[in-house]
């Protein structure tokens, strides 16, 4: 569980290699999936497109526009995403997504859908889904197109014609970092989800994407689904993690880096320090009442807060920060290694040419104090330092919802 069995400038080129066998179509654990979207040309202004956002946590829907100050947000509504409290079903979704959309379908032509879960992007931009994680439970799933059974359902209520391009949060983070930005001042865009999940994506020539035998220099967006990644070899308690979740043997490396799961690491590595008597007797039957954590508890231990929660000594205080901070240390360094291979991957931030912008969100790097610090401490010690790549490192603030918009409106 040692951090520093990590190391990002060196682990990087393995991991990059890895994304050059899921580009060839060859097997391996990154699938590197074609979005069949590209992030060239200008966002068309004045047109408004509905938005939906469904993740591993909550499900939120708007109505975007761009104009010359920016953009436009109507209608947002924000509910609990169905699968989390209770197992739902897949037909329960799809109903559940055009009640909520239903009263803004007569506002706009196009419907930006960011759909946060594995699926491979048809050539269509549907998505057709291959799993639903991130300990959200839809059941009858796996094979179904997203945009095909939410267009369904809407001609069923009596609304034809619209049409909805699917991506996921980590492509919609890319596209709406670079709606703010601009664009001329990179080399390259890399798009990064680091909260509830992990993943990563990046932007390549069609050419490079071997397994669809185009011959084109015209970008297509590439989502890595580099949770799914097994490179980085894992500790004891990871295989109790992996075990004891809804998905065993997938999801390496989200399962490694991802908030969902980092609390639940340290409780697991609390409660062997307890039975192991590193821990005060009280500490230790506090530590073994505990359920599920989530890391917005660990981070606020690892900040020194709220330790009278399970210590009961300075000695026990110091034991519990440390394995808190060593987790979120840990998956930054995970992190670190991923975005410093898609960098390798793309050339951009190289040699002489512009800095490579990362665009990034998730609630790891926008409302965590343990995380962030040392993602960007790596980012320029490991790939600016030791790999020499330039690289500018951009937090976003809700920008699916517009990068779903712009998905929509370039493609």
């Amino acid at each position: 569980m040692d951090p520093e069995r990590v190391e990002p400038a060196r682990d990087a080129w393995k991991m990059k290699e890895e994304m050059e066998r899921g580009l060839a179509g060859e097997v391996c654990s990154l699938p590197m999936i074609p979005t069949y979207l590209s992030d060239d040309g200008a966002i068309p202004r004045n047109r408004p497109v509905v938005v939906i956002d469904a993740g591993g946590t909550n499900f939120r829907k708007a109505l975007i526009t761009f104009d010359d100050s920016g953009y436009r947000v109507e209608g947002l509504s924000k509910w609990k995403m169905p699968g989390t409290e209770r197992p739902a079903t897949w037909e329960e979704f799809i109903s559940f997504t055009a009640n909520n959309i239903i009263s803004l379908m007569d506002k706009a032509d196009k419907v930006g859908f960011c759909f946060s879960f594995s699926a491979d992007i048809t050539p269509e931009i549907d998505g057709r889904v291959q799993r639903i994680d991130k300990e959200v439970v839809i059941t009858g799933c796996e094979g179904q197109l997203v945009a095909a059974s939410l267009k369904a359902e809407l001609e069923r209520r009596g609304v034809f014609g619209k049409k909805v391009v699917i991506l996921n949060d980590t492509v919609a983070v890319l596209l709406g970092g670079l709606a703010a930005v601009r664009r001329s001042d990179y080399s390259g865009f890399v798009g990064q989800v680091s909260g509830t999940g992990t993943n990563t994506c990046c932007s390549l020539p069609a050419r490079r994407i071997g397994k669809l035998g185009l011959d084109s220099d015209r970008s297509m967006i590439v989502n890595l689904e580099s949770g799914m990644y097994n490179g980085i070899e894992g500790g004891d308690f990871d295989r109790v993690l992996d075990e004891q979740s809804h998905n065993p043997g997938q999801k390496r490396f989200e399962k490694l880096t991802a908030g969902v799961y980092l609390g639940e690491l340290c409780r697991l590595m609390l409660n062997a320090a307890a039975d192991e008597g590193l821990l005060s007797e009280q500490a230790a039957e506090r530590v073994r009442a505990l359920g599920w954590i989530d890391s917005a508890v660990i981070d606020a231990w690892a900040s020194g807060e709220r330790l009278e929660q399970i210590c009961e000594t300075e000695a026990d205080e110091a034991f519990v920060q440390e394995i808190c901070r060593a987790m979120f240390e840990r998956s930054a360094r995970c992190m670190c290694t991923n975005l410093a291979a898609i960098l390798l991957l793309t050339g951009a931030g190289s040699g002489e040419s512009k800095p490579a912008c990362v665009c990034a969100e998730g609630s790891l790097v926008q409302k965590g104090r343990s995380y962030r610090p040392v993602l960007e401490a790596l980012i320029q010690k490991e790939i600016v330092e030791k790999l020499g790549i330039r690289t500018e490192y951009r937090i976003g603030n809700e920008t699916t919802l517009p990068g779903s918009a712009a998905a929509a409106l370039l493609n």
